[in-house]
């Protein structure tokens, strides 16, 4: 079922619409995000079983994700979620919207330490 979510996902376009309709937090992040700065490549709006990823770095297993005014809203639901992520492998990391405006530097400092804290996978021998 989850292949089913996942493909459904792509199927729709979707991570390609939330690109386009990003949110000004997203786009500030993806800033520092972008172009391997950090030394990891990082996705945007990465599909992932029955969700959308705001920021993923695969090679890590290290998922950002924003949460905007809305957010307290979806505590419940993002728990779940996180759980999920958590049970597959991945490292999760949430900052609020403001966070990303008003303490950029710290919120690139947290994601830098939680890569370096998560060793690379081996690489397959020759």
């Amino acid at each position: 079922m989850q292949g089913q979510a996942q493909d459904w996902i792509k199927a729709q376009h979707i991570p390609q619409k939330l690109r386009n309709a990003a949110t000004d937090a997203e786009r500030r992040l993806w800033q520092f995000l972008r172009g391997q700065q950090l030394n990891v490549k990082f996705r945007r709006q990465h599909p992932f079983n029955n969700y959308v990823l705001d920021f993923v770095c695969l090679e890590k297993k290290l998922v950002v994700e924003l949460d905007g005014g809305q957010h307290s809203e979806c505590v419940a639901r993002d728990e779940i979620r996180t759980q999920e992520l958590v049970a597959a492998g991945f490292r999760v990391l949430r900052f609020w919207n403001n966070e990303v405006f008003q303490e950029t530097g710290a919120v690139v400092e947290t994601i830098l330490a939680a890569l370096a804290e998560t060793p690379s996978p081996p690489q397959p021998s020759p």
